[in-house]
């Protein structure tokens, strides 16, 4: 069994975690700490300059970090509905949604997560470890995805183990859940006031 507590606590301290999502293997840290935030850049080479979303337990947490409005609440009440307690018996396993939003001027997330034009992408996790990791930090966690940038979606941790193994910069922790399904990656969806935009197409058929 996984000590969640003893995660916790490194990933408090700044360090970076490898663990299984509803999509592929990501690659997380605190998502307020600064430090952790460039270290996961590093990690897989990539600029700086792009932010990294991050992803919650449900959308009480996201609510404490983006300025909320009728659209997302549309959006988080359609495709976000796992995460309620208990879910309804026929709404089944929902398919992945990232929302781009603005975030509080307070919300306290690291400036590699927070973009340039103050927004933020969340995703409400279906995936019961990666869910317990944010909610046991009590905070957003780094998802983005466990390889080296530009190269593919990896779906287990030997794959993620040997992306890694002769670069100068790697993950403190690997959490070995298995293979995962390969799954497409997520829908991701900017709402800005009353507007949806899609940025980039996955595996959720967004209507609105």
């Amino acid at each position: 069994d996984l000590d969640f507590k003893a995660i916790d606590a490194v990933l408090k301290d700044g360090k970076t975690v490898v663990y299984p999502t509803e999509t592929c293997y990501g690659l997380g840290c605190d998502a307020r700490n600064a430090e952790a935030v460039e270290k996961i850049a590093k990690i897989k080479q990539r600029h700086e300059s792009k932010p990294l979303l991050v992803v919650v337990p449900d959308a009480a947490m996201a609510l404490r970090y983006l300025e909320w409005g009728s659209k997302l609440q549309e959006l988080a009440d359609k495709y976000w509905f796992t995460r309620r307690s208990p879910p309804k018996a026929d709404e089944g396993e929902p398919d992945a949604l990232t929302i781009v939003a603005r975030a509080r001027p307070d919300c306290g997330l690291a400036s590699g997560v927070v973009a340039s034009d103050g927004t933020v992408a969340f995703r409400v996790t279906s995936h019961p470890l990666a869910a317990r990791l944010s909610r046991e930090l009590g905070a957003p966690l780094v998802s983005t995805s466990a390889n080296i940038s530009g190269q593919g979606q990896l779906y287990s941790a030997s794959a993620v183990q040997q992306s890694f193994a002769n670069q100068p910069d790697q993950p403190d922790i690997i959490i070995d859940a298995g293979e995962l399904p390969q799954r497409a990656p997520s829908t991701v969806v900017r709402v800005a006031g009353d507007r949806v935009e899609v940025l980039r197409e996955g595996e959720a058929a967004i209507n609105f």
